[in-house]
């Protein structure tokens, strides 16, 4: 691999670095870096939104002077999109973030406020605490009663979650199975209740219940009727 890229160099027995002629760079001198924007910012010139994570070819030089922790900040110059109009921000180890400069200004961002919310609380009740040990008891206090509140719904998650996973699938179904169907017979019974309910005032004088017994007989009644009816006019001497 390293053949076919011609990445790997030769070196002569007699080689001596040291004699090589040193580059005189100035102390401040910028690089052409390409980086990608790590925050929404809107351009002061022509009032462009530029969002996070858009593309730019950007110089990059050391800034004199300030460090924080040993550590060394960068200024980097990049141009809007739209109008040109040069942007410079850098780098801020101490909040691990970025802060812009000049050229244009950092839309807002819910979680910042949050976290700069969250550092004022903090810093208040250090102060608080400093001289006042009732006070630090009672913080202490109510910490634990907080954890002590959340371990107690963790640990009844966990045993809802053990019950559920003890539930088979089959048991599941036919448990539903069995649901339904007492839901169903349940419905039954309350039509027929209803059915027997209903009571109908002086139906004995209008309404006759036809049996199949009666049926029976008038059917017969007429099919003998019938049959006499025939054998006398046919025999001339009974008339």
């Amino acid at each position: 691999m390293g053949e076919r890229k011609v990445l790997n160099k030769y070196y002569p027995p007699d080689f001596d670095p040291s004699k090589l002629p040193r580059a005189r760079r100035p102390k401040n001198q910028q690089i052409k870096v390409r980086m990608m924007l790590p925050m929404s910012i809107r351009c002061n010139t022509c009032g462009n939104y530029i969002y996070k994570g858009t593309k730019f070819n950007s110089r990059k030089e050391d800034v004199i002077g300030e460090t924080y922790l040993g550590i060394q900040i960068f200024r980097f110059y990049f141009k809007c999109t739209k109008c040109s109009a040069e942007v410079t921000m850098k780098t801020d180890p101490q909040n691990s973030d970025y802060i812009v400069e000049s050229g244009a200004t950092r839309n807002f961002e819910p979680w910042r406020a949050e976290d700069e919310e969250t550092d004022k609380m903090k810093e208040k009740r250090e102060a608080e605490e400093m001289g006042d040990a009732m006070k630090s008891l009672e913080n202490r206090t109510l910490d634990s009663k907080r954890e002590m509140d959340i371990l107690a719904a963790l640990d009844e998650m966990k045993s809802m979650k053990s019950r559920h996973a003890t539930v088979s699938v089959d048991e599941m179904l036919e448990a539903l199975q069995r649901t339904a169907a007492d839901k169903e017979k349940r419905l039954e019974e309350e039509d027929e209740a209803l059915i027997k309910s209903v009571v109908f005032h002086n139906s004995d004088g209008f309404v006759r219940r036809i049996r199949d017994e009666d049926i029976e007989t008038e059917e017969e009644l007429v099919q003998f009727s019938n049959g006499h009816g025939e054998t006398s006019s046919s025999n001339p001497k009974l008339r």
